[in-house]
């Protein structure tokens, strides 16, 4: 056997080399099947790294903008129940009058108008899940109805003056430059029933009035009555209206909310895309990298042993 069988050190260098290639290709592949990430580090994303926080900022973006239209479709969802209840009262106030007036009696009549104030009252002071007044506007910490009988309504000089609510209505951005206004007023929704009520209750305490006491209506109870209906089937229009356009606003947010939640989605497919590894794949290279330091490691092991005295005779 000649000389040029035995192990040299380049030889040897060589092969460590590939030992420490072999080694490091396969923790790496062991870090990306334990992990289920392409890099645990920025390095090992080399020049996506930009392009992959780009992605996360627009994903968390969309995920902020989701949350808040999700609270702003709630709230949506809450007035448009509780205007429907209000215009329930509006119309239960509006087939009273209309049945005192047919029936030629007032004697429930207000008592069901005590009875349909202290239910509008309770809707207009609702408080949100924070504790804060719903339909206050930007003065959320005060309740917007600041008087609690139908006594009390009637002595005030005007209905303007039940009303503590601020004059701004709250908004929620749901999207780069967009907001959308969420916000109902007490004053905007009550103002036309109440006056309603204030008007009965004004009357009732008059010469003219004590409806309770009359089974038969007089003359100028009956005129009042006949009159005071416009302003009642005003008043259950105004919250019809208020109601109309409560739903069109929840259209609005739940459509921005499914845009949003698309776009996360998206932003999360790149991010994955980026720093997500490939199981499947990931697998079979760690099992070839396993074989190929197996293999570096038996060659070199083989190699040592090779000698000029293996040869001699």
């Amino acid at each position: 056997m000649s000389i040029e069988r035995t192990s040299t050190a380049g030889q040897a260098q060589f092969l460590l080399s590939q030992i420490q290639n072999a080694s490091l290709q396969l923790g790496k592949t062991q870090a990306q099947v334990a992990s289920g990430k392409v890099s645990t580090d920025y390095a090992g994303l080399g020049d996506k790294v930009a392009l992959l926080e780009a992605a996360r900022t627009a994903a968390g973006k969309a995920d902020a903008y989701q949350t808040n239209t999700t609270v702003a479709v709630n709230q949506a969802n809450l007035q448009d129940s509780q205007l429907s209840s209000l215009s329930d009262l509006a119309g239960q106030l509006r087939q009273a009058i209309t049945t005192s007036v047919a029936n030629g009696d007032g004697t429930t009549l207000i008592a069901t108008a005590q009875g349909i104030f202290d239910q509008a009252s309770q809707i207009l002071n609702t408080k949100d899940a924070n504790g804060n007044y719903l339909y206050a506007g930007d003065k959320d910490n005060i309740a917007p109805l600041n008087i609690t009988s139908l006594s009390q309504l009637a002595a005030l000089p005007s209905v303007a003056g039940a009303f503590s609510n601020g004059s701004l209505k709250k908004s929620v951005v749901v999207g780069d430059g967009q907001s959308v206004q969420i916000g109902v007023l007490a004053s905007d929704i009550g103002t036309s029933l109440l006056q309603t009520l204030k008007d009965l209750a004004g009357f009732d305490a008059g010469p003219s009035g004590t409806f309770a006491g009359s089974a038969n209506l007089t003359q100028a109870q009956n005129t009042f009555l006949t009159g005071e209906l416009p302003t009642a089937i005003g008043a259950a229009s105004n919250i019809n209206a208020a109601a109309a356009a409560n739903g069109y606003i929840y259209n609005q947010l739940k459509d921005a909310s499914d845009h949003q939640s698309s776009l996360s989605t998206l932003y999360k497919g790149f991010v994955s895309n980026i720093e997500d590894v490939d199981l499947p794949t990931a697998i079979t290279k760690l099992n070839q990298n396993q074989v190929a330091l197996q293999a570096a490691l038996q060659v070199t092991a083989q190699l040592n042993q090779v000698s000029l005295l293996n040869f001699l005779k």
